[in-house]
């Protein structure tokens, strides 16, 4: 009798020491949430304008996951009051607001990925709920792809931050607002908008990268169409690639640097023209490449006793093509600032290329006939140059024979700026590396561009490794380090020289994009030819294009997860 009462003592101290939770051993759970019902039941039409909330009922606990990136209300909702569950899971999901609901109107609320049950976080994808306040839902769709253009180096970051959106035409439309109607972009590109009304509408896409579901500006990439469409049938096959968004042309800031003061803009100014308006400033020298964000403005503050002992207030006006205005900064000199040059590329010299030092203030003078460049104690014959494309820049030319290993000396005060020179001797030793180390790739085109452009190879880190510009059809890169590379042209239509990205204020694409549709593998001593027909399937010419009921993609409406009524 004691041990029937033991052993029912103990089977008693361990069902209370029980915890409720996931079930141990047996095959892991891969089903998703269903939906049970709703407060707005089916067929879900003349829902009335003053609801103000919608349950979504489940088999089972749920919890949201990333719901304020996830969730998109088309059209939009200003005040969203709350949303359940936030923590702890339930069996039901809720979402309230405040607005009077549109009359005559379809509503959807795309919810991503973000419904997931409470145990194994099984996702219910790309869930739709639709509901309208008028007599019938709306059902016309759109679909397509879209594609970032030279987002190799930060693919991971853009993964479910590209949206589209289309905005209702009207006689004032202000894409400072949310879009009418929009949607996320899946992991491959490919998009749906679903519930749309029939209508005129502008269609825009963009890389919504703060979550906010608006377009910034000059901030974000972004695509577009020239032309609003007329929807009076569904779409598929759209096709829109997103460029770098255009800047406006705007002051940001000034700063001391060496040597004087950098004055910086938003955008790519053509020509930026700046004057000191403090008397003791009376010698001075302004640069500003053509495009570039940037000015430099160069004095000698010793000379002119500016900022030693203090902050010294200095007054500027500019003229940046777009503003004219008057800006200020408290410049104090450091002192520790001085001219100095330098080796950024490395020991190893490739074949049949310059050895470059760069120095820290704008080359204006250099002395070559006073530096020595010697290999086994034997001088070598050289030139030297200031770059034209960077006056930063000093290139070294010489027969450099490979295996060789060199020493280029540059005694002080032979490297000259406007009002400062080297203060210290430099000796810069390296090796002509051997060709046997590198490789070489031909290129032929069919069918290039009219106008200048530029072919480039992009390295694995999304980098610009190689560049040529030019209208050639006959492109040799010589000496390139093994590796994998992507091939792509930039077209310069204007002939600026510089590739203009898209500006969706003014309606503008951005100039013709050309990618080859396969990796370029080099190899050590392999040359390797390639001809690239810029008009056959060799290449995606990433201009943006309407192709209507021709869809490019697996995927179908179908393959979305939606609540629409039967």
């Amino acid at each position: 009798m004691k041990r029937f009462f033991f052993l029912v003592f103990i089977s008693f101290l361990l069902a209370s020491c029980a915890r409720v939770g996931s079930p141990v051993g047996g095959s892991k759970d891969t089903i998703p949430p269903r939906v049970t019902g709703s407060n707005i039941d089916s067929p879900r039409v003349n829902v009335p304008r003053d609801i103000r909330e919608l349950r979504i009922d489940f088999d089972e606990y749920i919890t949201l996951k990333d719901i304020n990136k996830q969730l998109i209300i088309s059209p939009p909702l200003k005040q969203i009051t709350k949303i359940l569950p936030s923590g702890m899971g339930n069996k039901f999901l809720l979402i309230k607001w405040a607005d009077t609901l549109k009359e005559n109107t379809t509503y959807n609320f795309n919810f991503g990925n973000a419904i997931v049950d409470n145990n194994e976080g099984n996702p219910l994808g790309y869930y739709n709920f639709a509901f309208s306040t008028g007599p019938k839902i709306d059902s016309l769709y759109i679909s397509g792809e879209l594609k970032s253009i030279f987002n190799e180096k930060d693919k991971k970051t853009e993964e479910g931050s590209l949206v589209v959106g289309l905005y209702q035409v009207k006689d004032s439309m202000d894409y400072r607002q949310k879009p009418y109607y929009i949607t996320k972009a899946d992991p491959d590109g490919y998009f749906e908008l679903n519930y749309l009304a029939p209508g005129k509408y502008r269609v825009l896409a963009f890389e919504d990268s703060n979550s906010n579901s608006v377009y910034d500006i000059g901030k974000e990439k972004v695509g577009f169409l020239k032309d609003p469409i007329t929807l009076d049938k569904s779409i598929s096959g759209l096709n829109i690639n997103l460029y770098p968004s255009r800047k406006a042309v705007k002051y940001l800031e000034m700063k001391e640097v060496p040597g004087g003061v950098l004055m910086t803009f938003e955008g790519n100014p053509e020509n930026v023209k700046i004057i000191p308006l403090n008397e003791k400033l009376k010698d001075y020298k302004v640069t500003h490449s053509r495009k570039s964000d940037s000015a430099m403005i160069w004095f000698d503050a010793t000379a002119q006793n500016i900022g030693i002992t203090s902050n010294e207030n200095l007054k500027f006006s500019y003229d940046n093509g777009v503003k004219k205005d008057s800006v200020s900064l408290f410049y104090r000199l450091n002192a520790k600032n001085e001219m100095s040059i330098a080796n950024n590329r490395g020991n190893l010299l490739s074949p049949q290329q310059d050895f470059v030092i760069k120095s820290n203030y704008f080359v204006d003078k250099i002395q070559p006939e006073k530096w020595s460049l010697v290999s086994d104690s034997i001088k070598q014959e050289f030139t030297a140059e200031i770059s034209e494309k960077n006056p930063f820049e000093i290139h070294i030319k010489s027969n450099f024979k490979e295996g060789k290993k060199y020493a280029l000396t540059i005694p002080k005060e032979t490297v000259s700026s406007f009002y400062e020179t080297i203060k210290k001797s430099y000796r810069f030793e390296f090796e002509a590396d051997k060709i046997e180390n590198y490789g070489d790739l031909l290129v032929t085109l069919e069918n290039a561009p009219t106008q200048k452009f530029w072919i480039e190879l992009i390295n694995e880190s999304g980098t610009v490794a190689y560049s040529k510009y030019g209208i050639e059809k006959q492109i040799n890169f010589k000496s390139i380090k093994p590796g994998k590379y992507d091939l792509r042209i930039l077209v310069d239509e204007n002939e600026n020289g510089i590739w203009d990205s898209a500006d969706f204020a003014d309606n503008i694409f951005a100039e013709p994009v050309y990618i080859f549709n396969k990796k370029i593998e080099v190899r050590p001593l392999w040359e390797i030819r390639e001809t690239w027909d810029l008009l056959n399937k060799q290449t995606e010419n990433v201009e943006n294009s309407k192709d209507i009921e021709k869809p490019k993609s697996t995927k179908t409406k179908e393959h979305l997860n939606t609540a629409n009524p039967k």
